[in-house]
């Protein structure tokens, strides 16, 4: 049994994480409290049982985790199972918060600076030594944009990451307008490399045009990255969206905030 301890509050990120491990290894064998706890049943009762299973105990440590009382009686009871051989405790690292002493020695998976891939592969590896394990797309984006002002002749954008480091910062801003109208600048950064791209066609088979803006650094949940596109106040912005390069030949629309 795998059991996944967290706080509810962190739910946006650990659900992806839970429905991975469920798609590969079955529900039934992944203890997760939104399919593992039905409406009626005794908190207590679950919770001692899904531990009484359990063989790979991951802690979320986080903010919200290190507050929670249920959280902490958790883990502490997986750590006295753990002393006597029963199961194997894997910390995740989901924010800036240091570990709690008892886990300080402990080596820990470190979603915060790895990514969420990188950690459900490492999840997976320390549950059946999987090395070759390619995990799978979701629908979750740690990053996000959100316009932070717009003039007649400026709209200054910034690029979020929500949970931890995105190493990548190559992202195609999508517009309408012709090659000329809008001039694009990465105004916090030293340089940057980029360029204009016609006739971009998308997934939904529209055609847009696209700037090519790469960054030399990645971005954190405390270094989000400013985009600023000026333009002559006659001329209107037609904006689109963003994608952000995943990889070599992929693009991946970001959502922007509300």
């Amino acid at each position: 049994m795998i059991f996944i301890s967290h706080n509810h509050a962190d739910k946006i990120i650990i659900e992806p994480i839970a429905v991975k491990l469920a798609d590969i290894f079955g529900k039934e064998k992944v203890f997760y409290d939104s399919w593992s706890m039905q409406p009626g049943d005794g908190l207590i009762d679950k919770m001692n049982e899904g531990l009484e299973k359990c063989t790979h105990f991951f802690y979320f440590v986080s903010k919200n985790s290190i507050g929670s009382n249920m959280v902490k009686m958790e883990w502490q009871n997986a750590v006295y199972k753990a002393s006597k051989g029963n199961c194997k405790v894997i910390p995740i690292r989901l924010d800036a918060t240091s570990m709690p002493p008892i886990l300080s020695q402990s080596l820990y998976i470190d979603l915060y600076s790895n990514g969420l891939d990188a950690t459900v592969g490492q999840m997976v590896n320390v549950i059946q030594g999987n090395s070759n394990f390619n995990a799978s797309t979701n629908s979750f984006s740690n990053l996000s944009f959100k316009i932070e002002s717009q003039t007649e002749t400026d709209i200054t954008f910034k690029i979020y990451a929500s949970h931890y480091l995105e190493p990548i910062s190559n992202f195609l801003i999508l517009v309408k307008n012709a090659e000329g109208e809008l001039n694009f600048s990465l105004p916090t950064e030293g340089m940057f490399n980029g360029g204009f791209n016609k006739d971009v066609k998308l997934s939904n088979g529209n055609i847009v045009n696209a700037e090519l803006m790469k960054a030399s650094r990645g971005i954190t949940p405390t270094m989000p990255m400013t985009i600023l596109i000026t333009k002559d106040k006659k001329i209107e912005l037609k904006f689109v969206g963003i994608l952000h390069q995943t990889s070599e030949s992929d693009y991946t629309p970001i959502p922007q905030r509300t």
